[in-house]
């Protein structure tokens, strides 16, 4: 696949996702020479739990990375370093002597956890450790996953306290097995992963004793956190042996770097299963108010931390994917647009889908999707705008809650994810947020992100001014909308958002099979609906 004009060295990032395991091999430009992917099972015990196989997992990211060199035509002489990123959230516990799995992982999506959630929160409830990690309390974050497994599953609280076992978020456990697994193996995490697991101090960027203590986790099996682009260790077998370990970072992190957004209040968003929008904060943690999670946005070597913002929207290309297969009402997710385009505006109805309860920014496990404002005039055109629409006001509840936490105003947006290919789509955004939106040529950020981090971290890049100017806008929406008009649709989209709150009570919390035990952070089963390729955490 490489051609006359790409000469190496070059860096290849591995990417473990949601439904799927792949590896990119990039140039200099920030182009991309070969790509691998192969998917791993969904394993569903249960209503809303949601596990992985992560020996599966590692075999199948040792095949994509030997697919990607042998379709790119190098070999490990031509890599210079290799990035990570992950799924965040995912949590594993593994033998430290035989390197086996002691149970599935339990996967971000998964909600097995509230009800400990609920009981950690004590009479504080949501907050009681937010002001140290930046999260509210819920079963999206890996803390309270540790501490299930130690309790449900036979000796394995014996076990950790007596240091047989490693915990790990996906990031660990690939870099473990890069590095040489129970043969000297290299046991780390980086900043970005360690600050959604709601067991490290977003001050110090080390793990929190207290904390640990109050979610009863033994720190023995906690990983070093480091910072995200650092060489911590070499691969030791497979297609790029001897080539230096030079990254990791969580999906969304690793978007937010590889579309380059190293300065403060530049944001973007990735538009997937569920929708993801960070903004970049600088030096300063910024304590969210308005339901929005604070984390660590990535941190270079030995330089101070740059921190950022975090809203996530629980379901919006879920929400095309349900008009596909539960509704039938078109055959693939590119239809939507054309559908929705057939009519000049929603025709007076609006679509929230509180599928799993309301995430950023209300964090409202009660609320149920809702469709409001129907009259005989409606027509499923109408609905298929709607749900799109659903996507575009639920961005702007976002970055208002960004406004108001952080006090800086959105410029523009950068955007990536398979449902940015949705012009329509695209062109409401710009309209909604009254900001241009803007999508870069190469769609793969993520990868691209872990890819750069490595690069720094051994000087393939020399700054992130080069990386800069790497990016390349692909396609740009302006807005084009009344002000009137747009804030008489949004003050509409805020009342039927009104109308999903309370819809279940405690009598309900039992029924209902997955969807009702959908608590704070539970997620839908991945499948990014955007483009009908298998999704990821976004």
């Amino acid at each position: 696949m490489t051609d006359a004009h790409t000469s190496g060295p070059f860096i290849a990032a591995i990417d473990q996702g949601t439904t799927s395991s792949r590896c990119i091999v990039f140039d200099t430009d920030g182009r991309i020479i070969a790509v691998d992917q192969k998917e791993h099972e969904q394993i569903f015990p249960r209503p809303g739990w949601v596990e992985h196989d992560a020996a599966e997992i590692w075999a199948n990211v040792q095949q994509v990375v030997d697919g990607a060199v042998d379709k790119a035509g190098i070999t490990a002489a031509d890599v210079k370093a290799i990035g990570i990123t992950n799924q965040r959230e995912t949590t594993l516990l593994w033998d430290r002597a035989t390197g086996e799995p002691v149970h599935n992982a339990i996967v971000w999506q998964d909600t097995r956890t509230d009800a400990l959630c609920r009981e950690l929160g004590r009479n504080v409830g949501q907050d009681r450790f937010r002001r140290e990690t930046g999260l509210p309390l819920a079963s999206y974050f890996a803390g309270p996953k540790i501490r299930w497994l130690l309790d449900n599953v036979d000796g394995l609280r014996e076990r950790a306290e007596a240091g047989e076992l490693l915990f790990g978020t996906m990031d660990s456990w690939v870099i473990w097995n890069l590095t040489g697994g129970p043969d000297g193996g290299i046991h780390v995490t980086d900043v970005t992963n360690a600050s959604r697991t709601m067991l490290m101090s977003l001050r110090t960027l080390q793990w929190d004793p207290k904390i640990c203590d109050s979610m009863g986790v033994p720190m023995a099996i906690l990983p070093e956190i480091r910072s995200s682009a650092e060489v911590y260790g070499e691969a030791k077998g497979g297609a790029l042996a001897g080539v230096p370990v030079a990254s990791a970072l969580g999906d969304q992190q690793a978007a937010l770097f590889g579309q380059t957004c190293f300065e403060k209040g530049e944001a973007k968003s990735t538009y997937g299963t569920g929708t993801f929008l960070l903004m970049n904060t600088a030096d300063t943690p910024v304590n969210s108010y308005h339901g929005l999670v604070t984390t660590v946005g990535y941190r270079i070597g030995d330089q101070p931390p740059v921190y950022a913002l975090e809203g996530s929207i629980a379901i919006t290309g879920a929400l095309v994917q349900w008009m596909r297969d539960q509704m039938g009402l078109i055959n693939s997710a590119a239809e939507i647009e054309t559908l929705a385009s057939s009519v000049e505006d929603n025709g007076g109805a609006y679509f929230v889908p509180a599928f799993s309860g309301l995430f950023a920014p209300y964090w409202r496990d009660d609320a149920r999707g809702v469709i409001a404002g129907l009259t005989r005039y409606v027509t499923k055109a109408h609905i298929a705008r709607a749900v799109l629409e659903a996507t575009a006001w639920q961005t702007r509840e976002i970055t208002d809650a960004m406004r108001k936490d952080s006090g800086v105003e959105l410029t523009s947006l950068k955007v990536d994810g398979g449902m940015t290919s949705n012009n329509l789509l695209m062109q409401k955004l710009a309209d909604v947020l009254d900001a241009p939106v803007v999508r870069p040529l190469v769609a793969e950020t993520t990868c691209l992100g872990a890819a750069y981090a490595a690069g720094l971290a051994v000087g393939y890049w020399p700054d992130t001014d080069a990386l800069r100017r790497n990016w390349r806008r692909a396609a740009e929406w302006t807005p084009d909308m009344d002000a009137g008009e747009r804030e008489r649709e949004y003050r509409k989209w805020l009342k039927a958002v009104e109308r999903t709150m309370g819809w279940l009570d405690d009598s309900d919390s039992d029924s209902g099979g997955s969807s009702d035990s959908g608590g704070t952070g539970g997620r839908k089963a991945s499948g990014d609906a955007g483009n009908d390729q298998p999704g990821k955490e976004h």
